[in-house]
């Protein structure tokens, strides 16, 4: 009995519980009479009986109960039981869902709706019908006699009737006895048909075309979505003259533990033989009938700052992708396999690496694998000094395309495989100091060994070897700027002008290698490239090819900035003016002061005959705005030695309006410059658009060979808008010199609500509106 007086509470609370609950506050009704003058309705139409809770408003009323809102010309409400009955122009607004009729029958608190005609929309997919039912709290809706669209306006060109329907809005709608319309003609029958209507709902997509190497050809693409994790395409193409082809595409999100996508395409080739005559590549051998590619990617984060990768590319023969995924081809023509693993920590970074080749008709450097250790540039202790350092290991097999043992070469003329393991650290120290507080002035100096194992393979010729490298150098370098605030200019869009110039020198030395790079088995050696290497460690990273240097380089770096509208006003956060570039320059001019005298030398990034010469190329890139719609880009490498244009490029890109837009570009590459044979590359290229009307727009793309004289590769796409879709008609010439040219034409698709390309992807790469 002493225990009753401590329980006692406790049983006061459980049974009072229920009256609390009771008496928490309910959703409150706010009721507005609008007062509207209805034609034949008596002004003042408003009526409230408290006793009751009847409301109705005759003039015009607006009833929000919740996250729910109706507005109507009239309307009768039970406040009690939650019931409303309205008539004229009535708006129900739940969520981000909105029902339009003109007599519905609707529960506040049930959600229950009745609607005798009735009109719905949540972008993409709108809809209109007759007895229509349903629950908005559970996204549960029947109709009959409905029809849906994707176009957003009173006389939609596409849509679909059906006899009854059920939407669950957001995901899914299930419709019986549809029949699909454009602009009034019946063009499908289902019998059944459901349609995910969220982001990612399934879609099916078809590209109809001609081209000479294909014949007709129509490319079909299904994308399915299985949950949120779990997408794909099931690809099924016919072309005439090569056949049927088609694969799947799988897409998997697994968290943290990576992103998987798969891919697979098979293609009986019936005429694989045009893959030779209708480009100009040669000694590749037969093309087998049987082609295909298998590509396969993961990318995953399973632990802080552990990044874990692998990708793997697998194709029949060179040239499938060529012939038959064109703008892969033109982003990566030799695709790798790798799988790589990199941990960071805050000072190092510690990357493995694995790297073999698939493809045996493709030269390749295999690592098996490659180990390295990263120290960014770290200060020691509380030194003035830094510190930073790369170490790799590995073994390492440079293998060359069909290599024929018979004749102890291949097809490329290259000497046979060889192999070896490699050890290398590289360690160096800098002393950073600011003089004047404006001068910036970093020596350093460095030392790297390395180590190579006995060469394998039929073309392996070394010997074991060590290797040592010292280097040592001083870099220079400052920023001034100066500022010109009421500098004003309408032709040039100028408002204020500042001008950055920033002048720079780096000294570098090293003296001859103890193992000169010409008795070493070259894995990472230099390649052709386009720009300026660096010469400085670690930044310069051709390990094999390390040789003596004694060189200054200059550099120039100017900058004008002013204040400019942004291109489109108000749009993207942008409230006012914004700071852009009018011109960016960059300069850069090796100066060799002991060149290499040797027959065969380093010289613009190739071992060519001859010494190297005093001056390397003088490097030139401009990035020129004058106007906020006009921009030059230019890039340019002059040999001061011998008066030679060895490189230039130039684009420049018009874009005034939303009406047109031009971009212009110039390609030029003297013949023998980076080993591009004798007769050297000079190409101009455009892309122009123009837009007719809101409907109609025309782009031409059009690549010209000014060396042979020839139009090399030509598109040119008609577009119409059709309101909830777009559609384009693309005309392609190919002429690469060798065979016949090839011609094709192809009519694309693509809905509003789910673009088959991103805005620009047409522009950015052509071949998608032809299928390739």
């Amino acid at each position: 009995m002493r225990r009753l007086p401590a329980i006692t509470p406790l049983i006061l609370f459980v049974a009072v519980l229920p009256f609390i609950a009771s008496a928490q506050p309910e959703e409150s009704w706010e009721i507005q009479a609008l007062n509207r003058i209805i034609p034949g309705v008596p002004e003042g139409g408003f009526y409230y009986d408290p006793a009751s809770g009847l409301v109705r408003g005759t003039n015009g009323i607006i009833v929000k109960y919740g996250d729910a809102t109706l507005s109507a010309d009239s309307a009768t409400l039970n406040e009690q039981t939650g019931d409303v009955e309205a008539d004229g122009q009535v708006r129900i607004e739940s969520g981000d869902q909105l029902w339009v009729g003109e007599h519905i029958r609707y529960n506040f608190k049930t959600h229950q709706m009745r609607s005798e005609e009735f009109r719905t929309g949540k972008p993409p997919v709108f809809a209109a019908g007759q007895a229509l039912e349903g629950n908005i709290t559970n996204h549960t809706y029947g109709a009959h006699h409905i029809f849906l669209t994707t176009d957003d306006v009173s006389n939609p060109a596409t849509l679909v009737r059906a006899s009854r329907v059920r939407i669950v809005p957001g995901k899914y709608i299930e419709l019986w006895n549809a029949v699909l319309y454009a602009e009034g003609v019946p063009l499908f029958y289902f019998p059944y048909y459901k349609r995910n209507l969220g982001e990612r709902a399934n879609n099916f997509n078809f590209l109809p075309g001609y081209r000479s190497v294909y014949g007709p050809y129509l490319l079909n693409t299904y994308t399915w979505f299985a949950g949120s994790n779990l997408d794909g395409q099931i690809h099924l193409d016919y072309r005439e003259k090569r056949g049927l082809g088609g694969g799947p595409d799988l897409n998997l999100r697994l968290g943290r533990w990576g992103d998987f996508a798969f891919k697979y395409y098979y293609l009986h080739d019936d005429d694989s033989g045009a893959s030779i005559s209708t480009n100009s590549f040669n000694n590749l051998g037969p093309i087998p009938e049987n082609r295909q590619r298998f590509n396969f990617a993961w990318q995953a984060t399973p632990f802080t700052n552990l990044n874990l990768k692998a990708l793997v590319n697998y194709q029949s023969d060179p040239l499938v992708l060529h012939d038959f995924f064109e703008g892969d081809y033109t982003g990566n023509p030799q695709p790798n396999t790798f799988v790589e693993a990199n941990k960071y920590w805050e000072n190092w970074s510690l990357d493995a690496e694995t790297e073999p080749r698939l493809n045996n008709f493709f030269d390749q450097v295999e690592r098996l694998p490659d180990v390295k250790l990263t120290g960014f540039r770290q200060q020691v202790f509380d030194t003035p000094f830094y510190y930073e350092s790369e170490s790799s290991a590995g073994y390492y097999r440079h293998v060359f395309a069909a290599f024929d043992e018979a004749l102890f070469t291949n097809i490329s003329g290259t000497l046979p495989d060889y192999s070896a393991a490699r050890a290398d650290t590289y360690q160096q120290v800098l002393l950073p100091w600011r003089f004047f507080n404006w001068l910036n002035v970093t020596p350093r100096v460095g030392g790297r060994l390395t180590y190579y194992s006995q060469a394998g393979g039929p073309g392996g010729t070394n010997d074991e070897a060590f290797r040592k490298v010292f280097n040592t150098g001083v870099e220079t370098s400052f920023k001034a700027s100066r500022l010109w605030a009421g500098a004003t200019n309408s032709l040039l869009e100028i408002d204020g002008l500042r001008h950055v110039i920033e002048p720079s020198v780096n000294y570098v030395f090293v003296p001859d290698p103890s193992t000169p790079s010409s008795q070493l088995p070259q894995f990472d050696s230099e390649l052709p490239s386009l720009e300026i290497l660096p010469i400085q460690f670690p930044d310069y990273n051709d390990i094999d090819s390390i040789d003596s240097r004694n060189v200054i380089r200059f550099g120039l770096r100017n900058t004008l900035q002013t204040k400019r509208d942004p291109p489109l006003l108000g749009s993207y956060g942008a409230t006012g003016k914004q700071i852009q570039n009018l011109l960016d320059w960059n300069l850069m001019l090796d100066w060799r002061l002991r060149p290499d005298t040797r027959t065969n030398a380093l010289q613009n990034g190739l071992t060519t005959v001859g010494p190297q010469k005093t001056f390397n190329d003088l490097y030139s890139a401009l990035a020129f705005r004058p106007r906020s719609w006009l921009t030059l880009e230019s890039q340019l490498r002059y040999d001061i030695n011998d008066g030679h244009l060895n490189l230039a490029f130039h684009q420049l890109t018009f874009t005034p309006n939303e009406k047109w837009s031009w971009g212009l570009g110039h390609w030029y590459l003297r013949g023998g410059f980076l080993g591009n044979g004798t007769g050297g590359d000079n190409y101009i290229t455009s892309t122009f658009f123009f837009r007719l009307n809101d409907n109609w727009g025309l782009r031409a793309t059009d690549d010209f060979d000014a060396q042979s004289g020839r139009v090399q590769d030509q598109f040119y796409s008609l577009y119409r808008d059709f309101r909830s879709w777009t559609g384009a008609v693309t005309f392609r010439v190919v002429d690469n010199g060798t065979g016949p040219e090839d011609f094709g034409v192809a009519f694309s698709f693509s809905l509003k609500a789910k673009p088959k390309l991103p805005l620009g992807g047409d522009t950015v790469s052509p071949y998608h509106l032809v299928g390739e």
